[in-house]
């Protein structure tokens, strides 16, 4: 997706988020990282499927399999739904060579589901979340009315984006999906230092990411990852004012 702005990358943190070598999250060594910048707008990327794991241990959204999180998402007009995220034990083969994890997200409204995804998520030798694509569909009455939204890297154009930086510093903007005319988003990381208070707990030492789309460029939405757990709220703030907030979290084993 595209960014309001580039935000150019100091070697120090270009340095940061791309170590010479790191660990998958098996624990064992992918190999030499390349010193790929963070993908902005509609730029491609060229990625080695050898510098990427389903085993992802990003330290501010881990996704071990069985893992789960439950939230209650609000609107100001008082509807609320249950949003379910379970990283599955399931990986896709993407069409771009890269080997995903499949995350499970499904969006209910008294008890019905009203939106069903499946995310493709992989994590590279550095640490850092790439998103790979989404299967989506939206239900009226037990019935599927829309798959808009669904994409996936390498086919008809769509590239891969960053979920979440391996080592966020504050200034570093990356896109998060690209496919034009259907999702084009982008994050910055705002803060590192926040603190949250939701039905699950307080949590402190948030990473605080601005996330942006060039296809409504009025919407404004806010997310807060805290260490071990991943997503903990979600505000909007301009475009509309939705929120999510985490209710419980179940690490898997």
């Amino acid at each position: 997706m595209d960014t309001k702005r580039k935000v150019a990358i100091a070697a120090g943190v270009l340095a940061a988020a791309f170590p010479v070598a790191a660990s998958g999250g098996n624990g064992s060594t992918l190999g030499a990282c390349p010193e790929i910048p963070l993908p902005q707008g509609s730029e491609p990327v060229s990625l080695d499927p050898a510098n990427f794991t389903t085993e992802i241990d990003n330290l501010y959204w881990p996704m071990k399999p069985g893992s789960r999180w439950v939230y209650r998402e609000t609107t100001p007009q008082g509807s609320r739904a249950r949003v379910v995220v379970k990283v599955t034990t399931k990986t896709k083969l993407i069409a771009n060579g890269i080997r995903a994890r499949v995350v499970s997200d499904v969006v209910s409204e008294d008890g019905k589901p009203v939106e069903v995804t499946q995310d493709w998520y992989a994590q590279d030798c550095a640490g850092n979340i790439w998103y790979l694509g989404e299967k989506t569909a939206e239900y009226e009455n037990g019935k599927v009315v829309s798959r808009e939204g669904s994409w996936e890297a390498g086919v008809d154009g769509a590239q891969p984006g960053i979920a979440l930086p391996a080592r966020p510093q504050v200034g570093m903007t990356y896109r998060q999906e690209y496919y034009a005319g259907h999702a084009e988003d982008a994050g910055e990381v705002f803060s590192r230092d926040e603190q949250v208070q939701v039905p699950a707990g307080h949590f402190g030492d948030i990473v605080m990411t601005k996330d942006t789309t060039a296809l409504e460029p009025r919407v404004l939405e806010y997310k807060f990852y805290a260490r071990g757990v991943g997503p903990v709220l979600e505000l909007g703030i301009s475009g509309g004012s939705d929120r999510a907030d985490l209710l419980s979290y179940r690490r898997g084993s």
